[in-house]
């Protein structure tokens, strides 16, 4: 059985958040990082990692990313600031 990972990702105004899910975080936030993540992510310029949550199965994953998608945008705020309150980075802390 696979992990899974939904995470958040913005950009530095943080006026877009993109949520994913990954079976490999570190991978991902990196391939986003570099341009290859999605076209959205690109466009956007979304590589700052605000928010994780870990899952035992990639299908639950999967499921949590689908039902975030659907919230609205304050509330995916307030689950970004009730975790981390400064909208910090959090890729050094999962990828170190």
């Amino acid at each position: 059985m696979k992990h899974g990972w939904i995470y958040i990702l913005t950009n530095q105004h943080h006026n877009v958040v993109y949520i994913g899910v990954t079976s490999n975080l570190p991978a991902r936030i990196m391939a986003h990082r570099s341009g290859e993540g999605g076209t959205f992510t690109r466009r956007y310029k979304c590589t700052k990692l605000v928010h994780v949550e870990e899952f035992a199965t990639i299908e639950e994953a999967i499921a949590r990313e689908k039902a975030v998608k659907e919230w609205k945008r304050a509330w995916k705020d307030e689950l970004i600031t009730v975790g981390n309150p400064e909208w910090l980075d959090l890729f050094d802390q999962i990828n170190g």
